[in-house]
């Protein structure tokens, strides 16, 4: 009799075990279905690419407040939908005469570019007097909802009026 209750306990026992291993694995991969989809919609992002050109009148933009190095062109990088991206750049009035600063884009490049990205600027208005330099960030920002755009370009023109 003592031989057939442990044989009834070893029985129990292996199919308690054989019951918790089998809730393990099942919830194990219950768990790592839901952490695998959590993840794939964090890192579910789309990136688009981007060169431009800089055209000053009247005016010299440089990447160093000396104005050694002239800027040309900026290659904003890669960014993500919703993101934006600050380029700090100088400019300097080259005329001889006081003047205010304007800025305009064109020529974008897919056309639709323009209708899901802004560029902003921290100018103010102020007068710069001839040969005085302002730092001035631009900031390009990439709407939430852009779609249909891998890479992109645009021109971007600074002109001193006075």
């Amino acid at each position: 009799m003592g031989l057939y209750t442990n044989m009834e306990s070893y029985s129990k026992n292996k199919r308690k075990i054989i019951l918790w291993v089998s809730l393990a694995f099942v919830f194990g991969a219950l768990i790592t279905g839901i952490l695998e989809s959590t993840l794939s919609l964090v890192q579910t992002s789309r990136t688009v690419s981007s060169a431009g050109s800089v055209k000053g009148i009247g005016v010299g933009i440089y990447w160093d407040y000396a104005c050694t190095n002239r800027t040309s062109s900026i290659n904003w990088g890669l960014l993500d939908p919703g993101s934006e991206k600050i380029v700090t750049v100088y400019v300097r009035n080259e005329g001889n005469a006081l003047a205010t600063l304007s800025k305009a884009t064109q020529n974008w490049n897919p056309s639709t570019a323009s209708s899901y990205m802004t560029l902003n600027w921290n100018y103010a208005g102020q007068t710069l007097s001839a040969n005085q330099v302002l730092q001035i960030k631009l900031t390009l920002v990439i709407s939430q909802a852009v779609s249909g755009i891998t890479s992109f370009s645009f021109n971007i023109t600074i002109t001193a009026t006075g």
